[in-house]
């Protein structure tokens, strides 16, 4: 077979399998770390149940996913895990659901694993979203995770710190509510409520634009532009508000697009 033939044969077999997330849906990407457990519980030094570093090096990734060629409104991280917002008009290769897994893996694992020196591996997983009520819900899905899972972390190294093995602090707390869990904590002087707020509902990351002033040497006057910046926000609200926190941020971005 010739080379042009073979070439023909092979790209019509790399298509017939492409898919593409439709035109006018939102694009929600969510990232988690492969093997983050094994990594983070034997070759890296970190506290315990949650890591200053380690949560920097994670929104550090987060924000570096903003420039990686994608139109993202918005950002969040939790423990190992970074979800995106793209939005709906971003055609960025075609909207091909190959490129978007593997672009986005790619770019965060090569930029999180120099901060610890290790090989970390990201996997992507792409979910198409029609409308602004699945987006919110998502978004609230995933910070109330991280708030469940935030609450067994801290039960569980309590009582690591405090004479159970890993068997016994897993069954402990395994069957306990959230209520319960709460009250585990509070014997031995831990109030949840008091705990940082990062360590419970995760970090949100979205473009903010702030006035700024500065000085025209041609014309010397003073003038005002608008700057564009990652805002970095560490208490996010719970239920109803963060939802109307994350509505608001969906519709600036659209009402720019009408603008334009």
């Amino acid at each position: 077979m010739k080379f042009e033939e073979i070439e023909i044969l092979m790209r019509k077999n790399e298509t017939l399998s492409e898919q593409y997330i439709l035109p006018e849906n939102f694009i929600i990407v969510r990232l988690d770390g492969k093997g983050f457990t094994k990594l983070t519980k034997e070759k890296l030094s970190l506290e315990k149940p949650f890591d200053q570093k380690f949560s920097v090096v994670m929104t550090n990734t987060v924000k570096h996913l903003f420039n990686s060629g994608f139109r993202i409104i918005y950002g969040y991280t939790q423990s190992d895990e970074i979800s995106l917002l793209i939005h709906k008009n971003d055609n960025t290769f075609s909207r091909k659901i190959r490129k978007i897994n593997s672009v986005l893996a790619g770019e965060a694992s090569a930029f999180f694993s120099p901060q610890f020196q290790e090989v970390c591996v990201f996997d992507c997983r792409v979910i198409a979203v029609p409308n602004h009520d699945m987006i919110l819900d998502y978004f609230c899905w995933r910070q109330e995770d991280s708030h469940r899972n935030s609450l067994s972390a801290y039960c569980y190294w309590t009582l690591r710190n405090n004479g159970c093995n890993a068997k016994q602090a897993t069954e402990k707390i395994e069957k306990l509510s959230m209520a319960d869990k709460n009250e585990l904590l509070f014997q031995y002087g831990i109030n949840y409520n008091n705990i940082p707020f990062w360590q419970k509902r995760g970090i949100g990351i979205f473009i903010k634009e702030t006035d700024k002033m500065g000085y025209n040497p041609f014309t010397k006057q003073n003038v005002a532009s608008i700057r564009k910046t990652l805002h970095v926000e560490q208490e996010l609200s719970v239920r109803e508000n963060y939802r109307s926190f994350i509505n608001a941020i969906v519709k600036n971005a659209l009402k720019k697009d009408i603008k334009k």
